[in-house]
């Protein structure tokens, strides 16, 4: 295989737009230029036999911290890109909780100036909110960014945001997508009271579902929905943690039959589905996130909530920390995992397990995210569209520490076998990933929103 178009892949099975069928691509010029049965190559053309494996388009990840500005020690844009397309994920949303946070368009536009040439994966980055950023959220390009990020209640540095007329003006005024942490702070706040009286500064991990509760879930999510009912905001709530809060979302396709639109979407993350409060005894620390990973029948909820399209997307909320920060005791570790590379392997170990099919995995990371965020000419295998793919090899491995390419060296997945690996990633018509190692350049470019 080179990294230049143009390329054939021939003899794979598609999966696309909830189909799956056998067929060839052909992709020059960056663009997918022919989908087809019997394609024969040309002259010059790079022939790749996917020998019935599955082809797909590549994965946007909708929520990513790659802790660039201010955080390079724990991961910066060009590892986490790098570990995100041997991960098969082509296209990267990511968030504004940087050191400086993202709370203006300059701060803005320095993202995306640190990520030209770096990134081997598409980029976006959010904007996001304080207290006093209301006039730099009401100016915004809604071309610039994906949406505006609201911390409700989820305390971030400066970003936290849970004075009542902030978040008003916010949902009245914001002209992209809202997206929103929702977890209650002071119910949070409440509950650690209660623990360290009990534990002292030896808090054991496996509380830590307890402490940041559904309770606290559900406050904040309900608080969210209801200002976008209000305004008629175009709201997207990340990370969905319980069951209880599924009642909260309508069911039924994001694209709906007369071609509108949920104004209200939902989505969760990987994590979610591999783990439950059960592995807090084995892996402590090194699943603790937020919100937390709650009970084994909230793992089933959610996985039933994407079958059956009460979750419309599906997400990473890639967070890496060191891991020596992670070796700390619980009150001092913080939260949040390392998780691009090897978050679509997990999803199709779902699919393997019965829970969802392929294709509506690709609905729920690639076409949906695609849809909600108006991302322009990504996220499916369409002619003219961008070449962002991948091919799964139906191989088990099992995950190795010296596999990571996140900069922070660790996975939660560690001795894991998953049943499907990443065989080859093109980006913009380039291979970037060959199924053993990275190739070539960076090739990411800037998403576009069709707005």
């Amino acid at each position: 295989m080179t990294t230049h178009a143009p390329t054939l892949i021939v003899n794979a099975r598609l999966v696309n737009e909830g189909r799956e069928f056998d067929g060839d691509l052909r992709f020059a010029d960056g663009r997918i230029q022919a989908i087809g049965s019997g394609l024969s190559a040309r002259p010059g053309e790079t022939v790749v036999d996917a020998a019935g494996r599955r082809l797909l388009p590549g994965m946007i990840d909708d929520q990513v911290h790659f802790r660039e500005p201010g955080l390079e020690y724990k991961a910066d844009i060009a590892t986490e890109a790098a570990a995100a397309v041997a991960g098969g994920l082509t296209s990267f949303m990511e968030m504004p909780n940087t050191s400086p946070p993202t709370l203006d368009a300059e701060a803005l536009e320095d993202k995306y100036r640190r990520a030209a040439g770096r990134a081997r994966a598409n980029y976006a980055f959010y904007m996001g909110t304080s207290t006093g950023n209301i006039d730099a959220i009401r100016a915004l390009d809604p071309k610039a960014a994906p949406g505006v990020k609201v911390f409700m209640g989820a305390s971030t540095g400066n970003m936290l945001v849970d004075d009542p007329e902030v978040l008003d003006a916010v949902f009245r005024d914001a002209p992209t997508p809202i997206i929103t942490h929702c977890e209650d702070t002071p119910m949070i706040d409440a509950e650690m009271a209660k623990y360290r009286e009990k534990y002292g500064d030896d808090v054991p991990v496996e509380f830590h579902g307890e402490i940041r509760n559904r309770a606290a879930c559900i406050k904040s999510t309900q608080l969210a929905i209801s200002l976008a009912r209000k305004h008629d905001s175009r709201l997207h709530v990340l990370h969905i943690s319980t069951a209880d809060e599924l009642a909260l979302f309508e069911r039924g396709p994001l694209i709906r039959p007369d071609g509108s639109r949920k104004r209200i979407t939902a989505e969760t993350c990987v994590h979610f589905l591999r783990f439950d409060s059960r592995d807090y005894a084995t892996l402590g620390n090194f699943i603790k996130c937020n919100p937390a990973i709650k009970d084994p029948s909230d793992r089933e909820a959610l996985l039933r909530a994407l079958a059956d399209d009460v979750i419309d997307v599906l997400a990473t909320d890639h967070a890496p920390h060191t891991l020596e920060e992670k070796q700390n005791p619980y009150l001092k570790a913080p939260s949040g995992l390392p998780l691009v590379q090897f978050a679509l392997n997990a999803a199709l170990e779902c699919v393997h397990e019965g829970h969802f099919s392929t294709a509506q995995v690709v609905q729920k990371f690639a076409h949906a995210p695609a849809q909600l965020f108006d991302v322009k000419e990504r996220g499916f295998l369409r002619e003219g569209y961008f070449a962002d793919l991948v091919l799964i090899d139906d191989t088990p491995f099992t995950v190795e520490r010296s596999q990571v390419l996140s900069k922070c060296g660790w996975s939660p997945f560690e001795g894991r076998t998953f049943r499907s690996r990443i065989a080859s990633t093109w980006v913009n018509g380039h291979l970037a990933w060959d199924g053993t190692q990275l190739v070539g350049e960076p090739r990411g470019m800037r998403l576009a929103f069709d707005r």
